[in-house]
């Protein structure tokens, strides 16, 4: 077994997690809440469950490719997981650099996976 990826895996299995239950009460939640026209509202409440399911994707096919016997075959998956992770965290600091008085650096902490 591959150490590395099992740690990759368990660290996206436990961001899943985060983004699902804290993500719910936290932006999903006061998002659908939101006076936002139906339109935009809804689009948004879908990728978030887009990312949702990125997430946990990504940690099933991490821990697919931790697996003895696997390494070969996904090892074009997991360097895809691995530049569209760096991808994400590159969006998110993006952001906080377009921002910069907001204070984002501490409240959009998902640039650091």
């Amino acid at each position: 077994m591959n150490r590395i990826l099992v740690s990759a895996a368990l660290l996206a299995a436990f961001t899943a997690a985060v983004h699902i239950v804290a993500g719910g009460s936290d932006i999903a939640g006061p998002l659908l809440a939101s006076t936002l026209a139906a339109e935009p509202r809804l689009t948004l409440y879908a990728v978030w469950h887009m990312g949702s399911v990125m997430l946990v994707f990504s940690a099933i096919a991490l821990g697919i490719g931790s697996l003895p016997g696997c390494a070969q075959g996904t090892r074009a998956l997991v360097l895809f997981i691995s530049l569209l992770w760096c991808a994400f965290g590159l969006v998110f600091l993006a952001i906080i650099v377009i921002h910069l008085g907001s204070g984002s650096l501490f409240t959009l902490p998902q640039w650091v996976l």
